[in-house]
């Protein structure tokens, strides 16, 4: 089972399933973290996000699964880049931290914190993290309160931070608190709940100077019940822009992602092909079956078979073309197969599932710098497709 960036020799078996055009959002976006919830009305909330030109912005547009419909509805009273959207017991949803503003250096982050209300489409400040961060964790935990774990932040005008620091968010009262640390500092890592009510964070990313980062194999659950961090296993291979989702076993994924560092004195620049699996029984992982195709800035979604659905990525040793491509993984079979692609290729976009089984993909960059005709900014795409199993 090796890390790859190179297309898989063996031939994947087909899997059934396809994609249909899901009109367009009001305005192309690259959304960096996970900024695409599910309501419980079944229509998917959208918000915040950056243009090809890395100046955060704050508009919000809801889609509507039974009209096939985008309508935008009120904007972050902050712009927000690199922040998450969590989806809250009562059904609000919470925005938490990012980058505001015009792209700069150093960045302008923040630690603000607002919430969105369905019923009346509205959006209010509420406290603020006592750390100011982007591309941290937020996981919704059983008692209805917010993790929030790790990320950036800024170190001096020319180098950031990776942080450990955790805090809880209270919706009902709206205020931040600390809980205990994480044993790692870590940074655009995937968090998972686990089955016990306990959080499992993977690998992610440690800065190094300020444009470079290196990935980390070390990896560690939250207790709620004690408020406390405590190293689990290591992955089989350091990983940056990872995706992790749980499965119907207990047991966790993790799909592709870049190495980003030096193992065994060697170095690949490349995406992986290789997965993990997680199990929460032994605190360890393993090599799990090889994808059809190394990615990176993917997504992972599960589907209500049981089954998982990857899609999109790019290379993470080029980053300059996102891929069509979409592959199911049968956890049951541990076997992959290649479904239909995207009509459009692209990374680093929202993806989620619907109420009916359905996944939704939204926005992303199609290509890179090296790749457009000015080789100056990204190429957005305001397209989105709905994928049925």
């Amino acid at each position: 089972m090796g890390a790859t960036g190179a297309a898989r020799t063996a031939e994947a078996a087909a899997a059934p399933g396809g994609w249909s055009a899901a009109g367009e959002l009001p305005k192309a976006t690259w959304l960096a973290t996970n900024t695409a919830v599910l309501l419980g009305g079944g229509e998917v909330l959208l918000a915040g996000g950056e243009d090809a030109r890395r100046n955060a912005f704050g508009e919000a547009t809801v889609y509507d699964p039974a009209a096939n419909t985008w309508t935008p509805t009120a904007s972050l009273t902050t712009t927000r880049r690199l922040h998450t959207l969590t989806l809250l017991a009562d059904g609000r949803v919470l925005a938490a931290g990012g980058v505001g503003g015009a792209f700069s250096l150093p960045p302008g982050e923040l630690a603000s914190a607002e919430i969105y209300d369905p019923a009346t489409g509205t959006w209010t400040p509420t406290g603020s993290m006592r750390q100011a961060r982007y591309f941290h964790s937020a996981t919704p935990l059983p008692d209805g309160k917010v993790l929030v774990a790790g990320g950036t932040s800024i170190r001096s005008a020319e180098s950031y931070r990776t942080l450990d620091s955790a805090e809880l968010f209270d919706p009902d009262t709206g205020t931040w608190s600390e809980t205990g640390p994480m044993t790692d500092v870590r940074t655009g890592h995937p968090a998972v709940p686990l089955g016990d009510g306990r959080v499992l964070v993977a690998g992610g990313t440690v800065i190094v100077t300020r444009d470079d980062g290196a990935g980390i194999a070390h990896c560690e659950t939250y207790d709620p019940a004690a408020g406390t961090w405590t190293p689990t296993g290591n992955l089989v291979t350091p990983r940056i822009d990872a995706r992790a989702v749980p499965l119907p076993d207990g047991t966790v994924l993790l799909t592709g992602g870049g190495q980003g560092i030096f193992q065994n004195w060697a170095y690949s620049p490349y995406s992986l092909s290789s997965t993990e699996r997680y199990d929460p029984a032994t605190g360890r992982w393993s090599a799990a079956e090889d994808m059809p195709w190394a990615l990176s800035f993917h997504c992972a979604v599960p589907l209500p078979s049981g089954n998982v659905l990857v899609v999109g990525g790019t290379d993470s040793g080029c980053v300059d073309v996102g891929y069509r491509e979409a592959f199911v993984y049968d956890p049951a079979a541990r076997t992959w197969s290649v479904t239909e692609g995207l009509s459009t290729g692209r990374w680093d976009f929202a993806a989620v599932g619907l109420g009916d089984g359905r996944v939704l993909a939204a926005g992303g960059i199609t290509f890179g710098p090296l790749a457009t005709a000015s080789g100056a900014a990204l190429q957005l795409t305001a397209t989105a497709e709905v994928f049925t199993p």
